[in-house]
C-alpha cells in the first residue's frame, strides 16, 4: 500500500493537501505528516505537522482527557510557548511562494495564536525534530497514560 492509501486509512478520509511522511514507526507506518501550507482548493492549512499514527494519537488523546492541555500551559512559561509558535509559523510560511496573493495560513502550532490548543500538533512537530517545549512536555508525560 502506498503512503496516500495508508494516510487516507489513518485519517479516515482522502488527504486534502500535499504532504510528506516525515516520521514512521518501527513497521514503516506513517506517524507524522508535513503538510503543504494550502489545501488542494487553495484554503490555507495552518497545521504544518499532523500526527497520523493511531497509537500515538490514542495516547495523546488520553493525556488531553486527563487535563494535559491545562497542565502543559501551567508548567511551561508562556514566552517559551509563544517563541515556539513563532518558529513554527516561520517554518510553514517559508514554504509559501513569495508571489502568493490571497489568504495565508496564520497562527503558530496547529494555527494557535497563543497558549496550547492541541497536544497532538505540538507532539507531531516535536517528533519531526521541531524545537517545541510543549512537545517535550508531552514526551515526558506519555508514560503517565500508557
Amino acid at each position: 500500500m502506498d503512503d496516500h492509501q495508508l494516510v487516507a486509512e489513518l485519517l479516515g478520509r482522502i488527504p486534502q493537501s500535499d504532504f510528506e511522511v516525515v516520521v514512521r514507526d518501527a513497521h514503516g507506518e506513517p506517524v507524522v505528516l508535513r503538510n503543504a501550507p494550502f489545501l488542494h482548493d487553495g484554503t490555507p492549512m495552518p497545521t504544518r505537522y499532523w500526527l497520523a499514527g493511531r497509537d500515538t494519537n490514542r495516547l495523546i488523546g488520553r493525556l488531553e482527557a486527563a487535563g494535559g492541555v491545562r497542565r502543559a500551559e501551567a508548567e511551561i512559561p508562556a514566552e517559551e510557548i509563544a517563541d515556539a509558535h513563532a518558529r513554527y509559523a516561520a517554518e510553514r510560511d517559508a514554504d509559501i511562494p513569495a508571489d502568493h496573493i490571497g489568504p495565508r495560513p496564520s497562527g503558530g502550532v496547529g494555527g494557535t495564536r497563543e497558549g496550547v490548543k492541541c497536544l497532538h500538533a505540538h507532539y507531531a512537530w516535536f517528533l519531526a525534530g521541531g524545537d517545541d517545549p510543549v512537545g517535550r512536555w508531552v514526551d515526558a508525560h506519555l508514560a503517565d497514560v500508557q
